[in-house]
């Protein structure tokens, strides 16, 4: 059997180097203005957020909004800045309102999003990513595990042993048994996969690849499944306007940074790094 994982980008750790990206050691600015001091270091996420706030002012200047700023840093951006540019943002990506067919063909595309009562009763081993751990070796070890796990005749106490011996949660005392859980009672991607993703109908037994989350490396194993039953479009036909609106503004603004850092002189920072998040869905247009 062919095992696969998800795609590993790094362990988390904003020194990481794991997965062999090169790191910039020019002094972060945009448009020659410094978003950090030379002898001052900054996590990527605070780079990329301090980025894209100048970015920003840097706009809101260039459309009279905001005072010119002189100095060769950033300049914190204040309460009222932040006042300004989000009007600057209202204006510019709008308030998208989604019309009857647009939330009509999300509902037929995504009717597995409304599925009420749906549990599966799932056990897992937590390889987990810590600051000290070598990611590569602990990636090594879970995909042996799986391998061992996913064998034809593997025996059935065989996960419980492991998730004693080798769970970085505390689940493992109990043999990795999260007991029944529903869409809201994982993480993000623990969800998905067990039951938003397209082949979440998998059947019983050890899942076929690993899952990666915040916490680290998931083995998972369905022991027992309640279906649920698919809510009416009636029912959620508000709720699925909302999340359209928010998804559709989220990429309009992602798109917006993104085209104002295309146009900046920015060095040492990570361009693709600059847009916001990509809604966490897919739109159905």
């Amino acid at each position: 059997m062919k095992l696969q994982t998800t795609m590993l980008t790094g362990c988390g750790s904003e020194a990481c180097f794991c997965t062999g990206t090169a790191v910039s050691r020019a002094i972060p600015s945009i448009n020659g203005v410094k978003l950090v001091q030379p002898d001052r270091r900054s996590g990527q996420t605070a780079l990329m957020e301090r980025a894209r706030d100048e970015l920003l002012r840097q706009q809101a200047v260039t459309l009279g909004l905001l005072p010119r700023h002189d100095g060769v840093n950033a300049p914190e951006i204040t309460e009222q800045d932040r006042r300004v540019i989000q009007c600057m943002l209202d204006q510019a990506v709008g308030l998208p309102q989604p019309d009857e067919e647009a939330c009509r063909r999300y509902f037929e595309a995504n009717k597995r999003l409304f599925v009420q009562g749906q549990a599966l009763h799932v056990r897992h081993i937590l390889f987990a990513v810590t600051a000290e751990v070598n990611v590569h070796a602990l990636l090594v070890q879970a995909e042996r595990a799986l391998v061992e796990l996913s064998r034809p005749g593997a025996r059935a106490e065989r996960f419980a042993q492991l998730a004693a011996e080798q769970s970085g949660c505390g689940t493992g005392a109990q043999g990795g048994d999260l007991g029944w859980v529903g869409p809201d009672d994982c993480d993000p991607e623990l969800a998905h996969e067990l039951f938003h993703h397209k082949h979440s109908r998998w059947g019983m037994g050890v899942h076929p690849r690993l899952i990666h989350t915040r916490h680290g490396f998931h083995i998972l194993e369905v022991l027992g499944r309640r279906k649920g039953r698919t809510s009416s479009y009636q029912d959620v036909r508000e709720r699925i306007a909302v999340e359209l609106a928010a998804a559709w503004r989220a990429e309009s603004l992602r798109q917006y940074v993104t085209a104002l850092a295309r146009r900046a002189k920015v060095d040492g920072v990570d361009l693709d790094g600059l847009g916001l998040e990509r809604a966490a869905r897919p739109v159905v247009q």
